[in-house]
Formats: C-alpha cells, sequence, structure tokens
C-alpha cells in the first residue's frame, strides 16, 4: 500500500522475512552497489536525490496553482478556502481507511502469536480440547483458503476481462473503451473466524453459518481509454456472517445438488478507493459511496435475495431454490413504551426536559419507522408491520428507539430477539427492556403461517376487518413471483435488439426488473414479493419496456383472482404479452399463499368492524370498550334529499323573426343579425354557437344541467347578436320549471321579450336516473346517434357521491394532525369539501354530482389533501365497479392509495333514459316508403311516446345480431342514419376486425366514406389511422348536409385501407362495401357489420 510522504514506516510494513518488500524489487540493492562503484565525482544516486528535490518543490508550488486562478479570475477567497477544506477533509478520510487497513492487517498477521503470548502457550495451534459453545474455529478452512487464493485470483482476472469487461462496454457506447489493467486480489486472504453448524434442520439441507473477515491488499483498476479516465481499489474491508445452504442432498455423486449463498445481515464495508474514484473519499461522499456499493451487494446476496451455484445438471425446481418462498410472515404491533430517558436539556443543560421519542423496527433489510410523539417519556405509538421471514434461526427483530432532534438525534436504546422465539410461541405479548438505555418497549408480535390453500381467505379477511392497523392495512395473502425469460418481444425501430426491463405492480406499489441488453429474448431470474390486502379485487400489472422507459414492449394485465382456483395458489405457465409481437410472451411463475394466525392463539371476533383491537391504554391486547368507544359505522347516512336530483336536457333548436342589429354605411344600409343564446340556470350558465347573417337560426344545440326538485326553479333564456364591441341585445324569455319537472317534458315556442319581434323553439326533458345497467347499451347508442358536432357529448348517467368521513389520515410531518379537506373529481369537473381544523378523523358529510358520458371507462378520483402539508391519500374508484354492484350504489369504507387512511362515502349511479329523443320519434318506421312522409311521421309530437318500446327492442336487437363468420377480407361496422331535425345524413364507423394482413407487419388501417356519385372532397370523409391491428376501433361520427330525398339518390362507398410508409403516398386496399341508401333503413339508427369485398365485388351484411 502506497504510503504519504514522511510517514515513518510501521512494523507491519516493515519485513519479517529475509526476502525483499513487494514494493522494491530483490535487485534493487545490487543495482545500487554497481552503480556506486568507480571514482565518478556525481553519480546517479546525485541525479536521483536532486530529482526527487525537485519532484517535492514542484508539488509544493502546485498547490498556489488555485490560488493564482482565483485571483486572476476575480474569485473571491472564499472558493480557495473551500477547495482546501475540501483537500483537508479527503486527506482525513483517506489516512483514516489507510490507518484502518494497517490496523487490522496486523491484527490478523499476530492473532496466532499474541493468541498463544496470552495464553502462555508455545507458538503452535489451540490443542483440539480447546472448544467454543457456539462457533466452531475452521483453521483448517483457512490454511485450504490460503492457497487456494492465488488460483482464485488468476480466475477472477479471466472473469473480469472475458465476461464483465465486454458487459461493461455493451451497456453504453460511451463505455466501449473499458478495460481492466489490473486484477490482482493480493497475498492477504480472506479468513474465516468461526463456523456455526445448525442441527435439528431439513434432513435434505445442510446449513452453514460463516463468520468472515476479509482485510485484503486487493488491487483493481480500470480505465476508460477515450476519455483517459482512470479509477480503482486498492485495499478493502469486508466484514459479515455468510449463510451456506447445501440442498438438495441427492443419492448419486456429488451427493449435493446445490450450494446457496447469502448474508443474514448487511456486511460492513470500507473500500481505499483510487485514481479519480479518489473523490469518493471526500467528506459526504464516503459514506454515501460505501452505501451505494452495500445496495448493490444487498441485492444480489443479502437476504431476500442469494446466490445459487447448481453442481448437478437438469435440477429440478432451481426457482424454488433461486427464491424460495418466506418460512412465513411476523406482524408486528408496536404498541408504546415506558420509563424513557430523558434527552432534552434546556438553558444550557440547567433545566431537564422530555424527549420525542421515535422507533426503527429491523428485520434484515426491511425497515419501518415510527411517527414521532412528542415531549412524552412513555410514548404510545399503536402502529403495526408486516416483515417476511426466510430463515429461521438467523433473522433477527431490531428495535431501536431514539429521540427526535434538529440536529442529531439521540439514541435511548435497543432490543434484539430472535425470529425463532416467534416462531415457538406463534403470539408474544410482551415488553421488552431497552439495552444501551432506560425503560421499556411493548410489543405484539404475531406468526403468520403461509396456508397453499383459499379456504380460509373469507375467515382471514373477516379478522383483518377487526384489526386496527397503520399506516398499512392488515394483508390477507402474498404474492412471489418468480420472472424468468421472455421471446420474440418487437425490435426498436432500425430493427435494433431492445434493453427490456419489466415493471411489475399491484395498485400503487412497482417494482422493476434489471436490464437485460441487446436481447428480445431476455432471461431475467428474478423474484419479486408482494403484500396483498383483498386478492379477490386485486390484479398485478405487468410491463415490458426498453430500459429507457419510454418505449413498451408488452404488457399484460392479471386478475390475482386466477391464482385462488389454481392448484396450490400457483401458475407457472407462459404468458402472452399484448400491445406486442404476434409470439411475445411471458414465463412466471406465480405463488399465492394466504397468512393465517392460528385461531388457538388468539379468537377470531364475532362482529367484524369492531374498534381497535388493542386498547393502548391497557396491557390486555383485546379489551376494546363499545360503551367508552363508540363502533366505527359500517355505512353512510346521508339526508333524505341525497340521491333525488334529476337531468334538465335543453334542446335549444332554433328561432324565427329575429330583429336585424347589423348596419352598414352609417345605417342606410339594413342587414341581419348574427344570433347566439345565453342560457341560465341553477347558478350556471351556457352559450350556444352563432350563426351568421340570419334572422331565422338553427342552432340544434343540446345542454345538460343538474336540477333538484325545489320549486320556483326558472330557465333564462336571452338572445344576442354578435358584434366586435358590445353584442346587442335581441330578446329573452322565461321557463317554469314545474312543468317539465312534473311532466318530464315540454316543447314550446316561446315569445321574446322587451324586443318588438322574435321568437324562440326550446325542448325541455327531465331525465330521472334509474338504478339498473339494463339499459345502458341502449342510452349510450341513443345518445351517439343523436349527438350533433356542435354540443358536448351527451350524459348517459348522473353518479351522486355522499362523502361522510375518514379515518386514520397521517399526521403532519409525523407529530401534528393535518387540517384534511378532499377534493372528488370526474373528468374536468370536481367538488372541494370543506376543510376541518387539525384533526386526522375528518367529518365532512358532502354530497356532489357528476353527469357521466361513458360509465364503462370513466372514474371517481378522490384526493384528500391538508392545508399547506400537501397530500394525504387518494382514492380511484371505477365506476365500472358501480355497474355490477346491486343497486348501481357502493356504500362502505375505501382504503386510500398510500394504505394510511380510510374514507367513508356512498357511490350511487342511475342511468339516464330518455323518453322523447329524436330516434324515437322516427324509430317505429319499417320501409323506405314511409319514409318520404317525414313531416307526418317525423316531426309530431304523438308519436314520441308511442314508439319508445319498440325502439328499445328494435336497439337491442340491431346492436346485438348474431355472430357471423367473418368473410376472408374482414368485417367494417357502420351505423348509417338520416337525422331528421338537422336534416343531416349521419354515419358511424364504430370499427373493423378480422382484416386481412399482406405483409410481415399487420396493417396501419383506417377507413375512407364517399357519397357516390360524387367524387369530390366535399362528400369524402376518413377516420383517424390505427398502427399495426387487425381489429381497429375508430368510434368516430360523420355528417352530410342535404335533404332526405336526395339522400335516397345516393350510394355511401367505405374503404378500409392502409399506409405503405410514411413518405410514400400509395394506400393499400384492404376491402370495402358499398350501400345503396335507397335499399337501407335509414330510421332504425343500428349497428351492424357488412363483409368486406374486393374492389370489384359489393358489400352484403
Amino acid at each position: 500500500m502506497e504510503r504519504p510522504p514522511g510517514d515513518s514506516p510501521s512494523p507491519v510494513d516493515q519485513p519479517c522475512a529475509p526476502s525483499d518488500p513487494p514494493d522494491r524489487p530483490p535487485t534493487a540493492h545490487a543495482k545500487l552497489d554497481q552503480s556506486s562503484s568507480g571514482n565518478q565525482p556525481a553519480g546517479p544516486g546525485a541525479a536521483g536525490e536532486a530529482l526527487a528535490v525537485l519532484t517535492s518543490f514542484g508539488r509544493r508550488l502546485l498547490v498556489l496553482v488555485p490560488v493564482y486562478l482565483a485571483g486572476a479570475m476575480g474569485l473571491s477567497v472564499g472558493f480557495v478556502l473551500f477547495g482546501l477544506a475540501l483537500y483537508l477533509g479527503w486527506r482525513r478520510v483517506r489516512e483514516e481507511k489507510e490507518r484502518s487497513l494497517r490496523v487490522a492487517r496486523q491484527l490478523l498477521d499476530d492473532e496466532e502469536r499474541l493468541t498463544a503470548k496470552t495464553l502462555y502457550m508455545s507458538h503452535r495451534e489451540l490443542p483440539a480440547w480447546v472448544s467454543f459453545p457456539d462457533v466452531e474455529k475452521a483453521e483448517w478452512l483457512n490454511k485450504i483458503v490460503a492457497q487456494v487464493w492465488p488460483f482464485l485470483g488468476q480466475y477472477m482476472e479471466k472473469l473480469l476481462a472475458q465476461t464483465v469487461a465486454p458487459a461493461v462496454r455493451g451497456s453504453n457506447p460511451h463505455l466501449q473503451t473499458f478495460t481492466f489493467t489490473r486484477v490482482e486480489l493480493g497475498e492477504k486472504p480472506l479468513r474465516i473466524l468461526g463456523v456455526k453448524v445448525h442441527s435439528g434442520q431439513r434432513k435434505e439441507q445442510i446449513l452453514l453459518d460463516l463468520n468472515i473477515s476479509y482485510v485484503g491488499d486487493v488491487q483493481i483498476d480500470v480505465e476508460v481509454k477515450k476519455y483517459f479516465c482512470k479509477a480503482g481499489v486498492k485495499g478493502m474491508q469486508l466484514h459479515g456472517v455468510l449463510r451456506v445452504i447445501l440442498e438438495p442432498l441427492i443419492g448419486d455423486v456429488p451427493i449435493v445438488g446445490a450450494v446457496s449463498m447469502f448474508f443474514i445481515r448487511r456486511p460492513t464495508l470500507d473500500i481505499n478507493w483510487t485514481g479519480m474514484t479518489n473523490l469518493l473519499d471526500i467528506p459526504g461522499l464516503s459514506s454515501l459511496s460505501d452505501t451505494m456499493i452495500m445496495d448493490s451487494i444487498a441485492a444480489f446476496l443479502v437476504l431476500p435475495n442469494r446466490l445459487l451455484v447448481p453442481l448437478v445438471p437438469d435440477l429440478q425446481d432451481v426457482a424454488q431454490l433461486r427464491s424460495p418462498l418466506p418460512r412465513g410472515i411476523i406482524r408486528i404491533h408496536l404498541l408504546a413504551a415506558r420509563g424513557l430517558g430523558s434527552k432534552d436539556k434546556y438553558v444550557k443543560g440547567l433545566i431537564e426536559g422530555k424527549s420525542d421519542p421515535y422507533a426503527l423496527v429491523r428485520v434484515g433489510t426491511q425497515t419501518f419507522c415510527s411517527r414521532v410523539i412528542d415531549e412524552e417519556l412513555n410514548p404510545k405509538w399503536g402502529e403495526t408491520y408486516e416483515v417476511m421471514v426466510h430463515e429461521v434461526p438467523g433473522q433477527e427483530i431490531e428495535v431501536e428507539v431514539f429521540d427526535k432532534d434538529p440536529d442529531k438525534d439521540d439514541f435511548l436504546g435497543r432490543m434484539k430477539l430472535d425470529v425463532g422465539k416467534v416462531l415457538q410461541a406463534g403470539v408474544m405479548d410482551e415488553w421488552f427492556p431497552l439495552q444501551g438505555g432506560q425503560g421499556q418497549v411493548h410489543l405484539r408480535l404475531e406468526w403468520l403461517s403461509l396456508l397453499p390453500d383459499a379456504e380460509k381467505l373469507e375467515q382471514v379477511l373477516q379478522w383483518n376487518r377487526g384489526v386496527s392497523s397503520r399506516p398499512e392495512p392488515p394483508s390477507a395473502a402474498i404474492l412471489v413471483i418468480y420472472l424468468d425469460r421472455a421471446q420474440d418481444l418487437p425490435l426498436k425501430k432500425g430493427n435494433k435488439e431492445p434493453n427490456p426491463m419489466v415493471q411489475l405492480s399491484i395498485q400503487d406499489v412497482t417494482q422493476e426488473s434489471k436490464a437485460v441488453y441487446s436481447s428480445n429474448c431476455p432471461v431475467w431470474e428474478e423474484a419479486f414479493r408482494f403484500f396483498l390486502q383483498d386478492p379477490r379485487s386485486q390484479e398485478l400489472d405487468v410491463q415490458v419496456k426498453d430500459d429507457s422507459r419510454a418505449l413498451t414492449l408488452g404488457a399484460l394485465t392479471l386478475p390475482l383472482a386466477r391464482l385462488l382456483t389454481a392448484s396450490e395458489l400457483t401458475l407457472d405457465q407462459w404468458f402472452q404479452l399484448s400491445s406486442s409481437g404476434p409470439n411475445s410472451r411471458l414465463y412466471m411463475k406465480l405463488v399465492m399463499r394466504l397468512l393465517y394466525l392460528d385461531s388457538s392463539e388468539v379468537g377470531f371476533p364475532a362482529v367484524p368492524g369492531t374498534p381497535g383491537a388493542w386498547d393502548l391504554d391497557n396491557e390486555s391486547p383485546q379489551t376494546g370498550s363499545s360503551v367508552d368507544v363508540p363502533p366505527r359505522p359500517s355505512h353512510t347516512t346521508p339526508d333524505s334529499n341525497f340521491g333525488t336530483e334529476n337531468v334538465l336536457r335543453i334542446h335549444v333548436l332554433e328561432a324565427q323573426d329575429l330583429i336585424a342589429k347589423d348596419r352598414f354605411l352609417g345605417g342606410l344600409v339594413k342587414g341581419k343579425s348574427d344570433p347566439y343564446v345565453k342560457l341560465k340556470l341553477a347558478g350556471r350558465s351556457f352559450r350556444s354557437r352563432v350563426v351568421r347573417e340570419d334572422l331565422n337560426p338553427r342552432w340544434n344545440e343540446v345542454f345538460e344541467v343538474i336540477v333538484t326538485s325545489i320549486p320556483g326553479q326558472e330557465l333564462e333564456a336571452e338572445v344576442f347578436d354578435k358584434d366586435l364591441d358590445k353584442d346587442d341585445f335581441l330578446g329573452r324569455c322565461k321557463v317554469n320549471l314545474t312543468t317539465v319537472l312534473n311532466n318530464g317534458f315540454l316543447e314550446e315556442w316561446l315569445t321574446l321579450e322587451d324586443v318588438p319581434s322574435g321568437r324562440l323553439h326550446l325542448r325541455l326533458e327531465r331525465l330521472a336516473p334509474r338504478p339498473t345497467a339494463a339499459e345502458l347499451e341502449e342510452v349510450l347508442q341513443v345518445n351517439s346517434l343523436i349527438q350533433t358536432q356542435k354540443s358536448a357529448e351527451l350524459a348517459a348517467a348522473l353518479l351522486s357521491v355522499y362523502l361522510e368521513r375518514a379515518e386514520d389520515l397521517p399526521l403532519r410531518k409525523g407529530t401534528k394532525p393535518p387540517s384534511p379537506y378532499a377534493t372528488l373529481a370526474v373528468g374536468d369537473t370536481s367538488h372541494k369539501t370543506k376543510t376541518v381544523s387539525q384533526t386526522s378523523a375528518p367529518v365532512w358529510d358532502e354530497s356532489a354530482s357528476f353527469l357521466i358520458r361513458k360509465p364503462n371507462t370513466e372514474s371517481l378520483e378522490l384526493q384528500v389533501r391538508g392545508e399547506g402539508t400537501g397530500a394525504l391519500g387518494s382514492l380511484a374508484l371505477p365506476l365500472s365497479e358501480l355497474l355490477v354492484a346491486d343497486g348501481l350504489c357502493l356504500d362502505r369504507w375505501f382504503t386510500l392509495s398510500n394504505g394510511q387512511g380510510q374514507v367513508l362515502l356512498r357511490a350511487q349511479l342511475g342511468i339516464l333514459v330518455s323518453q322523447h329523443s329524436g330516434v324515437e320519434a322516427h324509430s317505429h318506421s319499417h320501409s323506405s316508403s314511409s319514409l318520404s312522409e317525414e313531416p307526418e311521421l317525423w316531426g309530431g309530437l304523438p308519436h314520441l311516446t308511442s314508439s319508445a318500446p319498440e325502439l328499445r327492442q328494435r336497439l337491442t336487437h340491431g346492436d346485438s345480431p348474431p355472430e357471423a363468420p367473418a368473410g376472408p377480407l374482414g368485417q367494417v361496422k357502420l351505423t348509417v342514419w338520416y337525422y331528421s331535425e338537422e336534416r343531416k345524413l349521419v354515419s358511424i364507423v364504430h370499427g373493423c376486425r378480422a382484416l386481412r394482413q399482406n405483409g410481415r407487419d399487420p396493417p396501419d388501417p383506417y377507413v375512407s366514406l364517399l357519397l357516390l356519385p360524387d367524387k369530390n372532397r366535399g362528400t369524402k370523409r376518413k377516420t383517424s389511422q390505427k398502427k399495426r391491428t387487425l381489429s381497429p376501433e375508430f368510434s368516430e361520427r360523420f355528417e352530410w348536409e342535404l335533404p332526405l330525398d336526395e339522400a335516397l339518390r345516393r350510394k355511401l362507398d367505405v374503404s378500409v385501407k392502409s399506409s405503405s410508409s410514411f413518405m410514400s403516398r400509395e394506400r393499400e386496399l384492404l376491402g370495402k362495401v358499398q350501400l345503396d341508401l335507397a335499399e337501407t333503413d335509414l330510421s332504425q339508427g343500428a349497428a351492424q357489420w357488412y363483409d368486406l369485398t374486393d374492389d370489384k365485388d359489393k358489400g352484403s351484411s
């Protein structure tokens, strides 16, 4: 190891054998003597001494360069002082590491000598009868390691040069010149300080714990020649307990099928950097770099990760050996502490205060931190954590209690407990003394067994409902996912191999795999573990992405309910990926296990949803009193007016005889008006489009507003003429809503007031929500037919939400309760509740209603936030869950996405069925001959209600025809209908299926529509283009303004095409359909599949 100039050699650095030190060649003395012989006045020795003096002077002069540069650039002297402080800190850390390495090496070198001297024995090994009760010495093993060490160094050199270096060069184009310039493990081998063999374990395995210590002179140097960058390691310490498992034991050579190795706890690490990595010895970066390296080691060799070395080919259950299921789950209830030490001092220690305690709970790499209790020596936390236990014995539960301070937290005490004791007891509820401090901590520890069947799932869920758990709700099961490999993933642009990685998500918990570079058939062989609250309703979302996260290579959504019906709750198979290549698939093994607490240890509650399972004021774990604490309500209690709202649909049709307000040439020439309508109702206002230069405008726009049954409500309509400066008033009218709210429908010509002439044609319809989803598809189809391009999308349902209260919200900054409020939103519409001051259990008692356009795809978004503290939790409720609920209603407690806190709300959906839509008015006509009687059949009000049942029957039948096999070119789904109120021909292109694939890749289809015999641009319509699919979904609407008699003389030409390439204007015809509108029933408006044909044939349905 290099020694700083001026340091005297330590005893460990001096040679203890006649041989020369490694840093000095053996022939150095001979060469020096030969060069010194002769009578020359100035020999090479004098020249070397002069060179050393010049070098030393140059180094000291170099120190002044930063000072000179700072002065030349006009910088403050503070920059120089900061750089000097940084250098001194680096020098101090560096010297401490070197001193630590020297002491450790000296200790290991002198171990035998010091031991023999202490025991007054000769310089020899301990006799065989000297033993230790727990750990056995293994000096024979150390001798084997010392002899093998040089050959292990040769293997490491080949491994790094031939395997690791090419992988590093291929991972990044900037590292293409990366190479290992020096790989030496040094002369100090790894030592095994003790070996412990665990007896009484399973017969098919051998369990060893090796206490290893490595204080080595390893030297590894790397270089990136392109950037002249050199770095390396020179000296390292590593101490820890390595567990070695020999399993399975087999009846054939080599007897042991595989070897598994891992650290039970994180080992301690200290690295001495060289080259560019010297910067990592800067204070602050030193501990950070060691922590990052330890994280990398933990991800590879610390539980639950392990290194598996198979010793026989075709070993069975490799996945089970590489990532075995946990032995069990321990549910840790951190209840309270008492008698803690006081650490807070005031007035320079004259006044003794209390402490602000919090606790750290650790089991292996799993760490949890409780909230801080201010000014309390007997804190009560009441928090629950769940940890996976992989090795029994070996793992420990460690609880450390600290006093929270602004600078450095004070240590209050620590307790440790082997998890094997919890396994033996099943349930432990004790006060444990704190070591290194004063006081006790109260823990309740429960061992949860893993069940391979779903028979007791309902019992577990019922028990969890009665458990008061924070910050996370109690889990009912765990899911272990072994991600093996993928096949035939799609390539990136330019046919480049992707760098695939996988994201696995369950609710808001996401885990990521490593990236496999330059492969569309990657092999990961990684395991992931999730806690599940309710496996019946949760889903696993899998996203295969390129390592940049920008390109998705495939996706998979798997309802976890599938595992509940699988054998031993296990799926071990290939899964087909969506949004990927035709043959892209993923191989995974999914294993679910229920978490079961033996009922002999603790009884299940008779009534689910009782108050917290443990009363912190008493030591008994289950003494909650329903007299002292009122029971938590299981359902909401809204007032009688909740859910009684209706929707008023306002049709602004047309106006007549409006006054002309436009004047030209100073009023000499009288023009017309540019009218629009403004509506006001229930605190909301709507505005129609402007019709240019028309005194008899037609708007045909629809507006919707939520109304209550409060009497005396009025709709106010005002008509204005749009001008550049100030709009001119054209009249107003008011409509009392009592009639329409009682009768459900009103259509009138209303005379405009305060103007000489003019009247306005309005149609008002009250839509009462219905608590059934049977008519939803019919409503969606009717809305799509009467929808105009000038109006917003019509509502299909009304959502009413009553938010009553919340509980167990997270505290502000871990100590004080927040001031929470909630925001309810559906799409762009939102409602904000009042703010309840400083409480984690607010009561809001507020309701809101929302118009829902697409109940199948929309969701209710709830955000709970604290005034000035940010988000406290969120909830996303898909409305599709309401569609399958009884009465389209859910009324219960919902857990927030962060797992901390719950909200009690009621959400109910009502379907809006129109009895007076324009579709119903003309839907009873069956033949094209009756279509010519438009004024009598389509305009009269008496036909509206009588035709509704017949329309519903025809729509249901027309929208769900018997499935017929698609033709050789595929099919296209169309709706063709004539909208008499706007005198327009309407066509809706829903989608295609089973299209023809001519090349290697699927086509990029779109649909082109043309009204024949015209072939000009004015009658041509075109959908958007869908990428690489044989079954595109469009759902796009197109209109042509023309009279009915002219529409019946036209033919609708529908062509399905695909773009050849981005730069080409050529279009590939996939198939077409030609509809003779005279032979098509334009009154029904039913969706229908049509077979695609080539350019010579005619399409048929």
